[in-house]
């Protein structure tokens, strides 16, 4: 828990203390390997000198998304915390034995990680991580961000996965200042929805490929949490950010994931972020001789969240994930874009604009 008898602003975990004015890299023990030793994550804590929201920040919960690691460490390690309000708890990579096999999943058993929260005690070994890292490093905290890129093979754009019929999850994936937004729950066992469910609102953040340092997502991400800084008082020099425009997505009734058809190679005519109309073709499979070629279209008129990099498909293979604009987003998109079908970087906020 947070605090203790002696200071309640303390920051406390199973195995020490981080008092206010202190910062600790911790190497976590939460597991052993199979040669007895024990598997470690890097752990930051940033304890402000004054009071403040205590917020948790994780990356590479699957051990291949690397973008979303760079933006933990600069936070933790190169920002200015000289006037910091309360606690930032900077966890860079969740998944250290993926991290080190640059896998995705657990190589134990190939277990996700992150369907494994809040974990349990005498379970199996992804649960038992993901308990240590749980309890004691999440559940202290009072808000979180918890970035993702795209699988292998395929790349998005940035946006935030968030439940959005939760008032405090609501306002925290505003304050991010993405232009996307796709509502849900999240599935159970995903870090996201347990902390959420725990009461500690949580949004995912998704943004670029697996495997890379994208320096242009990095740099977004940074802005992003910037913007939650200020918005809950973490840090008082930095503005909330307003992306220009920005879209909620139900996810379950005004996006869809475009499969294939047909096996074969695939040409993709438009990248992430890009605007298509109903009827596009958005891409088109061929045969190894290119006697035989299926266009793809779209099905409404929406934006390519994220994009197959992976030029081979069979039939069932996503190509591409869409999501549905209303006609006034469009006309937003447009407007704030200079009429560019490519909606990748946010233009700068209106004077005095906040974050809701």
């Amino acid at each position: 828990m947070t605090g203790s008898e002696e200071d309640p602003d303390a920051f406390t975990y199973s195995d020490g203390i981080v008092e206010p004015g202190q910062t600790e890299n911790i190497r976590y023990g939460i597991s052993e390997t199979y040669l007895g030793d024990p598997v470690r994550i890097p752990v930051t804590i940033v304890n402000g000198t004054e009071p403040g929201p205590t917020v948790f920040l994780t990356a590479a919960a699957h051990g291949d998304e690397l973008n979303g690691i760079e933006v933990v460490r600069e936070v933790a390690h190169e920002w200015n915390h000289e006037n910091l309000r309360g606690t930032l708890v900077c966890l860079p990579v969740l998944n250290v034995p993926g991290f080190l096999a640059q896998e995705r999943y657990l190589p134990i058993y190939d277990r996700d990680l992150n369907r494994s929260f809040p974990g349990r005690q005498g379970s199996t070994s992804a649960k038992r991580m993901a308990y240590q890292i749980f309890h004691n490093f999440l559940a202290p905290c009072d808000i979180g961000l918890d970035f993702h890129t795209s699988t292998r093979g395929r790349t998005n754009m940035l946006h935030v996965r968030a439940d959005m019929d939760n008032p405090d999850v609501n306002r925290l994936a505003k304050s991010f200042g993405s232009n996307v937004i796709i509502s849900s729950e999240g599935p159970a066992g995903t870090l996201r929805r347990e902390t959420s469910d725990y009461g500690i609102p949580t949004i995912t953040i998704e943004m670029g490929e697996a495997h890379r340092f994208q320096r242009e997502f990095i740099d977004r991400g940074l802005e992003g949490v910037e913007s939650v800084l200020s918005e809950y008082g973490v840090h008082r020099t930095q503005s909330v950010k307003w992306p220009g425009w920005r879209t909620v997505i139900d996810d379950a009734k005004e996006k869809t994931w475009i499969r294939a058809d047909a096996g074969g190679l695939v040409d993709m005519h438009h990248d992430r972020g890009s605007l298509v109309y109903e009827g596009d073709t958005i891409c088109t499979i061929t045969n190894p001789f290119k006697t035989d070629s299926e266009p793809v279209e779209a099905p409404f008129t929406g934006l390519l969240v994220g994009v197959l990099e992976n030029p081979v498909v069979y039939p069932g293979n996503p190509l591409c994930h869409m999501v549905e604009l209303s006609a006034k987003t469009r006309r937003a998109l447009k407007r704030e874009r200079g009429r560019t079908e490519t909606v990748e970087t946010p233009t700068p906020p209106p004077e005095n604009a906040g974050g809701r």
